[in-house]
């Protein structure tokens, strides 16, 4: 076999690790990968050298990316022309499709027939449908992450496979280190999201909650895992909350708090799916730029943005979006999960089971599929 040479675009943390894990599926699968592109930390772990910091392009919903959009735009540019000069076999995108698409359109535009992969289906069952046609005029196969998916993509005009999500091959606590967390009073997961202007219009509102909630338990403990991009504004907003969190950025300690949380109150989001492998009670609540959630409900096609309640078909799990994103909603929702009402259990463990946990890790049945794609 000659050298497959592979061109990544990751532009989200969450896209970083699936890029990582794809790349050492390939290598796995596949005597000799090149690897180029743009990717994060785990990605350049495994051999990848960014062409700029994946970071730059770390934005989401539409009023956030406006004032960005020069300098992403340059971005792309770069990019498809990266591609382009790489002469690879495959160029894959990795999720952030206002990014990646418009780089493989320009590169579609110059080379027709270089084979594209987009791993992450545009999430058209919720809202924007006509996107998945759109997609199929400058991607050639996708990689799903939710079972119900591929039906939708290949109706568009691509192949796809469901490759499992990353979540069923994420490590959990082991019993020593869910004895770092351990304790009697009950333990509370924070978690205000990856981006600043998450954190930034949540974190006031957990703070609300948490007040109404130690007045029922005084010595409740709160953790909140964190990630190196917003830890300093984490840090700064939670200072002076009612419980004064454990701020978490140590891998071990994490497993450790979802595994040992009595309950978490999280933004939207993939992290309802770390919640549910540890079998965690959950509420969401999420806020957010008031013209972006305005766009986004005029198109919705859902009546819940919970992946759990999506993927087990039930609607277990209490959400609390834009003008319902506040205390004197949310706090009774945590409280009845601390006081064991409601049962999340049965729907977290099917949802595990219909991402595909138990079978191939994710990250090699995503490389096995493309390898199948290209027929290598």
């Amino acid at each position: 076999m000659g050298a497959l040479r592979v061109f990544l675009i990751a532009g989200e943390p969450s896209g970083d690790r699936l890029g990582a894990a794809l790349m050492a599926g390939l290598r796995a699968l596949h005597a000799d990968v090149v690897f180029s592109g743009v990717g994060g930390a785990l990605m350049q772990a495994q051999g990848l050298q960014s062409l700029f910091p994946m970071e730059e392009l770390s934005v989401m919903g539409i009023a956030e990316v406006l004032p960005k959009y020069r300098q992403l735009k340059r971005r792309i540019a770069q990019t498809a022309e990266a591609a382009l000069a790489a002469g690879p076999s495959v160029m894959i995108s990795i999720d952030s499709p206002d990014f990646c698409l418009r780089v493989a359109k320009r590169v579609k535009a110059q080379r027709p027939d270089l084979p594209t992969v987009h791993y992450v289906a545009p999430s058209v069952w919720a809202w924007r449908p006509k996107r998945a046609g759109k997609m199929a005029r400058v991607i050639d196969h996708v990689l799903a992450l939710l079972p119900f998916e591929p039906p939708l993509m290949r109706a568009a005009g691509m192949s796809c496979d469901f490759v499992g999500h990353p979540v069923v091959a994420e490590a959990l606590a082991t019993p020593e280190e869910r004895a770092l967390m351990a304790g009697e009073a009950p333990l509370i997961l924070a978690l205000p999201g990856s981006r600043r202007g998450e954190v930034t219009r949540l974190a006031p509102v957990i703070a609300e909650v948490l007040a109404q909630i130690k007045v029922v338990y005084p010595a409740a403990r709160v953790a909140l895992p964190t990630v190196r991009g917003v830890a300093d504004l984490v840090t700064d907003l939670s200072r002076d909350w009612p419980i004064v969190p454990q701020i978490i950025q140590d891998p071990a300690l994490k497993r450790a708090a979802f595994a040992a949380a009595d309950v978490a109150i999280a933004a939207s989001g993939t992290v309802s799916l770390e919640l549910a492998a540890n079998g965690c009670p959950m509420v969401i609540a999420y806020d957010m730029h008031p013209l972006t959630l305005w766009l986004m409900r005029r198109a919705a096609l859902i009546d819940t943005v919970t992946l759990v309640n999506l993927v087990s078909e039930t609607r277990v799990v209490p959400e609390f979006i834009g003008a319902n994103c506040r205390a004197d909603l949310i706090a009774p929702a945590v409280l009845a999960l601390l006081q064991g009402a409601g049962d999340q259990q049965a729907a977290m463990a099917l949802t595990m089971q219909r991402l595909g946990q138990g079978g191939l890790a994710p990250g090699l049945r995503a490389a096995q599929s493309v390898l199948d794609f290209l027929k290598i």
